[in-house]
């Protein structure tokens, strides 16, 4: 089985949508009408307590050879058989065909209930049959126990379609039985067999990462030349790591992924960097809201980690931890269950970081806050000064020197560079304060006076003078 079917790229143009969503619609339409010849053949046989063994004859899935739709490219890049297609059909059908499923509500007259061997469950607003894994397995196995022992190698987690997570399975723990647990499909599954849309998750209370882009490019990090050297080895292993791990044959000895930690002062472009390592490599970042993941709650955090370390994990996706001293802070020792939780927490979460498969960017202003176990797992330290004078006329010229906005001729900016340390952060305020100052006053142009009330404003942010 393939290791990952790539997500196609989002399509604008309304043709091409307009030709995707025929695609998917006529293969699912085809897959929906074979899935519920298998079900009402399965249904059918159950309750004839027919002697005669169960029979596929007749019941072969749709050839998708030469299919353009994503579902189609779903079936052949996993190579599913049989027992995938009925499992990957019945999490999509209460998404695309839910009234299908209906036949499994059918009540036993002798218990007034549904039938356990049915399975299923019923959501918080749907109003139909959602299907478990019991449901699969007596769809594909009936009350056969070795085809049921059998399929039960689906639902492990190191399955290609779990591992991916094309099929999502949610058990309710405890001492529930295995086949109780949710099945469903993915929302990056679902869109990539029905819209063809490429699926980007929304920040949520279940997903604590927000996707942060930006406008600028290379040409606007000002920073020194030996970060400049750190970052292009960074970006030079996203770019080139297939080769160094496959082709050179060092897998077996590297573990995957990448893990970078950015520290340096605030302002310092530590999360402009992150943006344009993603925007380099076609990968997009994801920043981390530690106020989202920490939790006072013993596995809360964990758990909110998960959300995001799942999701991420086959999707190439940049991880950014700013402030990440929050998280990954140095481990205390341990005078009471507060404090075993807390360690408990780092050791997750490192465990996560070093498998973690892409690229993980840990970022904060002390490097010492960070603790140790971390420190030596990272391939790259990468530390982001205050720039000098020279770096800071770079940044004060990169904003103010361009053919649309209206400067003073009088403004020296040279004279400004050299008698105020600012970080580029910190630059870019005082410019939005002279603009803002400049406008409400009537003028027409960014004088000194604006940005020199600019600089005391953030000056006095940090607990300086001017």
């Amino acid at each position: 089985m393939s290791r990952a079917i790539p997500f196609p790229p989002p399509r604008d143009a309304p043709a091409e949508t307009a030709s995707v969503l025929q695609a998917n619609a006529a293969a699912l339409d085809r897959e929906v009408a074979w899935l519920e010849r298998v079900l009402e053949a399965r249904v059918a046989h159950y309750f004839e307590g027919s002697s005669t063994p169960w029979s596929r004859e007749g019941l072969a899935p749709p050839d998708l050879e030469e299919d353009p739709s994503g579902f189609a490219e779903v079936v052949r890049g996993y190579d599913l058989g049989f027992e995938e297609r009925v499992v990957l059909g019945l999490a999509l059908l209460p998404h695309i065909r839910p009234q299908l499923l209906d036949l499994f509500l059918i009540r036993n007259k002798n218990l007034d209930r549904g039938f356990a061997e049915f399975g299923g469950r019923t959501g918080a607003a749907h109003g139909g049959f959602l299907p478990t894994l019991e449901t699969a397995a007596f769809v594909v196995s009936g009350d056969d126990l070795e085809t049921r022992f059998q399929l039960a190698a689906l639902f492990d987690p190191d399955h290609p379609l779990l591992r991916d997570r094309v099929l999502l399975v949610e058990h309710a723990g405890g001492a529930e039985p295995f086949f109780s647990a949710a099945l469903s499909v993915s929302s990056e599954t679902l869109d990539r067999v029905t819209t063809g849309a490429l699926h980007r998750p929304d920040y949520s209370i279940r997903f604590p990462a927000k996707r942060i882009t930006t406008e600028l490019d290379w040409e606007d990090l000002v920073v020194e030349p030996s970060v400049m050297d750190e970052i292009t080895r960074l970006t030079a292993w996203l770019e080139h790591a297939d080769t160094i791990m496959d082709d050179w044959g060092l897998r077996r000895s590297l573990k995957p992924g990448y893990r970078s930690l950015f520290y340096g002062p605030p302002g310092t472009g530590k999360t402009l960097t992150a943006t344009l390592i993603g925007a380099a490599v076609g990968a997009d970042v994801y920043r981390i809201d530690l106020s989202m993941v920490v939790s006072k709650y013993i596995g809360e955090t964990e758990k909110n980690l998960a959300q995001v370390f799942d999701q991420a994990e086959n999707k190439e996706w940049v991880l950014f931890f700013d402030e990440a001293d929050a998280l990954f802070g140095k481990r205390t020792q341990t005078t009471s269950s507060h404090d075993r939780h807390a360690n408990q927490e780092v050791s997750y979460l490192l465990q996560r970081v070093e498998d973690f498969p892409g690229l993980v960017i840990l970022a904060t202003n002390l490097k010492a806050n960070i603790d140790e176990a971390f420190a030596r797992r990272f391939q790259s330290i990468v530390y982001f000064p205050l720039p000098d004078a020279e770096l800071r006329l770079q940044l004060w010229e990169g904003i103010l020197r361009t053919p649309d906005c209206p400067l003073d001729p009088e403004v020296d900016l040279e004279r400004l560079a050299t008698e105020h340390e600012l970080s580029g952060g910190a630059i870019t305020n005082v410019v939005r304060f002279g603009a803002v100052s400049a406008l409400r006053d009537g003028r027409r142009a960014i004088g000194t006076a604006d940005l020199r009330e600019g600089i005391r404003k953030e000056l006095r942010k940090e607990g300086r003078t001017t």
